[in-house]
């Protein structure tokens, strides 16, 4: 770890909110986060409250996923291309209109499960080009020094308000309905929206090319010459569908089934999310110079939980092993998004980030399509079994490469012109 004393540390940690650029775009984060928290379960029930059923549901929810898989490339070009908070902005605008359009047609009862369909994929479609510029504005904002504890804030903000948002929202959708929970996540989504405008930036100089498809050929040159990146990238393909589906998926399935109802299943989730914001508050103290060992160790430890209900242990033990798996992932997240911010130069890093989502998230619908007929053809907890065991393989792997091991935070592997950085990066 870093020498750095504990009160130094307690200062640098809330030093970023003293930038205002910064501080309107984590008060832009927080507000939209909130919305986004309470959002999913009154879309869940407006679903259902028109007639639609699990498919139906389904439907809308994938509807979220399909336009992100197809656009998340050409939203890195544009995030590179243009000016990134102006692609917030607009990405929060198009999401705020679908949606007070969604709640308009649920008040005067005409909604239809295609117009929540329609209404997710708009803003499934505003993400794509919102993540890339969210992950690459941090740069622009934020003083090198201080873009760990940044993406340290960020994710304590973002952990905090998942902890109380599902509950909140489920209060909401009992007293008032489900528009109006969708109702204040379309207002979040405008109000951040005119929060982003406020933030000034010097424009960037960005080097335009030939076209988009060069663009995303360049992209891709750079992010396939970093072997780290690529390695860790793959990583991530396998070890988040498995965890999406051991945990989202099959997670409620074992706790109806061996925990005895949702109650004890609410219990676990709060280990998890408790989890996820000591985590994030580790970060913010803990700056760690082995990036490589404390992202493989962050990631892995998504496996506890798993191997926790195959063995089928008390609800207490499986609560701590969620609260591990939630510290860790959370650790890892804030330390990785430091060293790609830190590795990648600005006018690429919308691409690269592009690239890595969208590396991670087109394995998740092949994932919940063959998990079910697993479940069922070898069992619940062997299914589970199977796997914590690829998540702890895939966690290992990567650590057999030099250029994993000896990633770093320190500011001298900070710099492509540095030989040693260019090589360490290859």
């Amino acid at each position: 770890m870093l020498q750095i004393g504990w009160a130094a540390r307690v200062r640098e940690a809330g030093a970023p909110l003293a930038i205002r650029p910064y501080r309107l775009h984590f008060t832009a984060r927080l507000l939209s986060w909130t919305g986004s928290a309470v959002a999913p379960i009154g879309l869940a029930f407006a679903v259902l409250d028109i007639g639609g059923g699990p498919g139906a549901l389904g439907a809308v929810l994938a509807a979220s996923v399909v336009p992100q898989i197809f656009l998340l490339l050409v939203g890195g070009v544009v995030a590179d291309r243009l000016p990134r908070a102006k692609v917030m902005i607009w990405s929060n605008v198009a999401c705020a209109v679908a949606e007070a359009v969604a709640v308009l047609l649920l008040a005067t009862g005409a909604a239809q499960v295609w117009h929540l369909v329609a209404m997710s994929a708009v803003v499934g479609a505003a993400g794509a080009f919102f993540t890339p510029a969210a992950g690459g504005i941090v740069v622009e904002v934020v003083p090198a020094e201080l873009r760990y504890a940044a993406n340290a804030l960020l994710k304590i903000g973002q952990n905090t308000v998942k902890v109380a948002g599902p509950a909140l929202g489920g209060v909401l959708v009992a007293v008032a309905g489900p528009g109006w929970a969708i109702g204040w996540d379309a207002l979040t989504f405008a109000a951040s929206a005119v929060l982003f405008s406020r933030i000034a930036l010097t424009p960037r100089k960005v080097k335009v090319r030939a076209g988009f498809t060069a663009d995303l050929r360049a992209g891709w040159e750079d992010f396939r010459s970093r072997r780290w990146l690529w390695v860790m990238v793959c990583q991530a393909a396998v070890i988040v569908p498995f965890w999406l589906v051991g945990y989202q998926m099959l997670g409620p399935v074992y706790g109806q089934r061996v925990l005895g109802g949702a109650a004890p299943w609410g219990v676990v989730v709060s280990g998890f999310t408790a989890g996820l914001i000591a985590g994030a508050a580790l970060a913010l103290m803990w700056k760690p110079t082995r990036v490589g060992l404390v992202v493989c160790a962050g990631t892995g430890s998504m496996a506890v939980p798993l191997a926790a209900m195959a063995g089928a242990v008390p609800l207490h033990v499986l609560v701590v092993a969620t609260g591990v798996a939630g510290t860790g992932l959370a650790v890892s997240m804030t330390v990785w998004a430091s060293l790609v911010q830190e590795r990648i130069p600005a006018d690429r890093l919308g691409r690269t980030l592009s690239y890595s989502t969208l590396g991670q998230i087109l394995p998740v619908p092949f994932g919940y399509l063959l998990a079910g007929p697993a479940a069922h053809v070898f069992g619940l907890r062997q299914t589970l079994a199977a796997g914590a065991l690829v998540i702890t393989a895939a966690a290992v792997v990567p650590l057999a490469l030099p250029q994993v091991r000896g990633l770093s935070l320190a500011p001298e592997a900070a710099k492509d012109g540095v030989v040693a950085s260019a090589r360490a990066d290859r």
